[in-house]
């Protein structure tokens, strides 16, 4: 600047030579950059592993014990009543004096009491033997046992005998009441084979006890009667007996099936 003129001047400015700026360059080696990115890159990721498994950590032990368990669903992990009520506190309800209970319906449920039940079955076992009845009765025309006792077949009756008839009305079915080869029930069969000997036996198991003489078991021999409360047969040796069981069944042979029996001989 000029001052004494009051004017500017611009300054001649020398410039230098780009040519040997640009040799330098040239000549000067070139070193790679440290490479900050790949640092500060794995740097980052490691933190985020290092946060994720301390966060892991802190959130295992605020795990209650129990949720760790194997078969911790069961219910004895359950929350007991007692903690249920604890948890609820106390509670109460009121009822207003004008509410009325409403009536019980059985919505066209009916019960069948047991009693009922045993004398529908009761019925059921008496219709079932007065038809088996009447079909015993249509189904035979021979003579009762009275009158065959009144002119029996055999003479002596003795056990081996007795045994001998008896056997011959296998298979016949069970008819309560029955008294012929039509049909027999316990004491039936009983009285119609003995009257085969001219011994007229009384149509009752217990009366038909009552008429003999009772022996040990050691002295049955087969043809012997075998007595119970309520039935009888005929001993078939070997713990045997032969007999008419029940409805539904036929003349047959088994095992005595209890201890509570005795011997009767007639």
């Amino acid at each position: 600047m000029d001052t004494a003129r009051g004017a500017l001047t611009k300054a001649p400015v020398s410039k230098a030579p780009a040519s040997r700026s640009t040799d330098l360059a040239q000549q000067a080696p070139a070193k790679p950059l440290p490479s900050t990115t790949r640092r500060l890159r794995r740097g980052g990721v490691a933190n985020i592993v290092v946060m994720s498994v301390a966060a892991g950590i802190v959130g295992t032990l605020a795990i209650p014990a129990y949720a760790l368990a194997p078969g911790s669903n069961g219910p004895q992990f359950g929350t007991s009543d007692e903690t249920k009520l604890t948890h609820a506190q106390a509670q109460s309800v009121e009822v207003a004096d004008d509410v009325i209970a409403a009536p019980v319906t059985k919505d066209n449920y009916a019960m069948t009491t047991g009693e009922e039940l045993r004398a529908a079955e009761a019925e059921a076992a008496r219709q079932a033997a007065e038809a088996a009845m009447a079909s015993y009765a249509a189904s035979y025309s021979g003579p009762s046992a009275e009158a065959i006792a009144a002119a029996p077949v055999y003479g002596s009756a003795d056990p081996a005998s007795v045994f001998s008839v008896a056997q011959q009305y296998l298979g016949v079915p069970y008819v309560y009441g029955g008294a012929t080869p039509a049909g027999f029930d316990c004491s039936g069969l009983v009285k119609y084979v003995y009257a085969q000997f001219g011994i007229d036996l009384p149509h009752s198991s217990n009366a038909q006890g009552a008429a003999g003489t009772q022996i040990s078991e050691s002295e049955a021999v087969p043809g012997d009667l075998v007595v119970m409360s309520g039935h009888i047969g005929f001993y078939a040796g070997n713990g045997q007996i032969l007999h008419a069981p029940y409805e539904g069944t036929v003349v047959r042979i088994q095992p005595i099936w209890t201890s509570d029996y005795w011997i009767v001989r007639i």
